[in-house]
């Protein structure tokens, strides 16, 4: 390991990491630029000593593993694969960022591959359905697909709501194998009869207790009872946590599922560093200002419990400088993911986020997560700060245990199976902050719809004028 000081930036951590035998090294290190302070570590201790190159793969999965920068299994992707590439169906749990993804994908492709001429090939025919509870892991599952699936000639094609209805229907005029979209949208164009399920060989159900937090499971099991038998294809489900009912959803759907958990030390990442602050609520904005001064992270993620929470939040960057995209349940699409691509690309170094954004999504090389709000839920604490610390990485998590939320503390610590370490908070930790700047707000408008009454404030002559047509009516 070799430790490097950068003038204006701490804790640098370079490995140089193998990344094939008999090839070159690849140096490993993460958030060089834009004036970083803290960089993402990186190691292998999140990979086994198990080859994709001695699994029983088509070689055109092994090609594009290869091209991919694949070449050691993850303990889910070992422990999984050894049951799904012999035909068996599995529920599979793993802590978030330990590559489920990829597991369920080489298996799926597997299938598809191995039994490629018994489905007739013309539009509608779909072979693999793969069903994810947001628009978000939606759209990560399809990129992933199509990068690990890059030379086997499947086709992939992406079903969402929110945005682009006509374009993604259009996608059933050609042929399709695998198909990626949230509940809603495919049983919308499922009954439009744009495409059957009777031929499905593959099914995918990601993030599968967050169904039940949706509440789609209905539309689960809808589209689940029109497919064919479940021995007649291979069924998978995965999540970061496997409850009763999800199991019993498993038992009742697919054919004897082998049950694969992957667990860490604690429920909770062990490479990641947590701590807890207690600040009054009106010590919560200087206090996270701080934190960003002093700490300068290269990528944060920014929890809150509500959207009001998140423009308050966004308000004050603006007036201290700081960047800051915010993201919530009723950003429409586009938006969304144009800002999640632009804090990708480093445009913005926070993101301030409900928990639309805690579950699935793969944002790479973040290397803070702030709950300015706790969480009411335990389970949400660790999808949360699985944000960070992914694929082995280390990272940070910050929790603000606040007038408002501390009684959330000891479930979450009972859950994770640690007490999180409590900071002291110092003066210099809260700086003078500037005032906020809040966009301005959208002027009133004096109709009020369909049936109800006129606004009067334009005028006097606006109500004469209003009763003397209401006596021309009577007469």
């Amino acid at each position: 390991m070799l430790f490097l000081l950068f003038k204006g930036i701490r804790n640098v951590s370079l490995k140089l990491v193998p990344y094939k035998e008999n090839q070159d090294k690849r140096l490993v290190a993460y958030g060089i630029g834009r004036g970083c302070g803290t960089l993402l570590r990186m190691n292998n201790d999140h990979l086994t000593k198990k080859r994709f190159s001695d699994l029983p793969l088509d070689p055109l999965i092994k090609s594009s593993l290869d091209e991919a920068g694949f070449e050691f299994c993850t303990p889910v992707q070992e422990e999984t694969l050894q049951y799904t590439l012999d035909g068996k169906d599995v529920t599979g749990q793993a802590q978030t960022g330990t590559g489920k993804t990829a597991a369920f994908l080489l298996a799926m492709f597997q299938k598809l591959l191995d039994e490629r001429d018994a489905v007739p090939a013309k539009p509608g025919n779909i072979r693999c359905l793969i069903i994810a509870p947001t628009r978000e892991l939606a759209i990560q599952i399809a990129s992933d697909a199509k990068t690990l699936g890059k030379n086997t000639g499947l086709k992939t094609a992406l079903v969402y709501g929110g945005t682009a209805y006509e374009q993604q229907r259009r996608q059933f005029d050609k042929e399709i194998d695998i198909l990626v979209g949230t509940p809603g949208r495919l049983i919308d164009y499922f009954k439009q009869k744009l495409f059957t399920l009777k031929h499905v060989q593959a099914l995918v159900l990601d993030e599968a207790d967050r169904m039940f937090d949706l509440g789609f499971i209905n539309d689960i099991r809808f589209l689940m009872r029109r497919m064919s038998e479940p021995k007649k294809r291979i069924n998978m489900l995965f999540s970061a946590t496997l409850s009763q009912r999800v199991l019993e959803l498993a038992y009742d759907h697919m054919n004897s599922p082998v049950k694969v958990e992957i667990q860490g030390e604690t429920v909770s990442a062990r490479n990641i560093e947590q701590k807890v602050y207690y600040p009054a609520n009106s010590e919560k904005i200087p206090l996270l200002i701080g934190i960003l001064q002093r700490e300068m992270p290269f990528r944060t993620i920014i929890f809150v419990n509500t959207k009001r929470n998140a423009e308050n939040i966004e308000a004050f960057f603006k007036g201290n400088d700081i960047k800051g995209a915010m993201i919530s349940g009723d950003v429409r699409q586009t938006k969304r993911q144009r800002l999640l691509t632009e804090f990708e690309a480093g445009k913005y170094s926070c993101l301030i986020a409900t928990d639309v954004a805690a579950r699935g999504l793969h944002i790479p090389d973040v290397t803070h997560v702030i709950n300015f709000d706790l969480p009411q839920m335990e389970e949400d604490y660790v999808h949360r700060i699985g944000r960070t610390a992914r694929a082995g990485a280390s990272g940070e998590a910050i929790s603000f245990a606040c007038e408002d939320t501390a009684h959330f503390l000891p479930q979450i610590e009972a859950y994770i199976e640690m007490k999180l370490p409590m900071e002291g908070i110092s003066a210099d930790m809260l700086p003078e902050v500037k005032k906020p700047i809040r966009k301005p707000r959208k002027p009133k408008s004096n109709y009020r719809g369909k049936g109800g009454k006129p606004n009067y404030k334009g005028g006097n002559h606006k109500r004469n004028n209003y009763n003397r047509n209401k006596t021309k009516s009577k007469t």
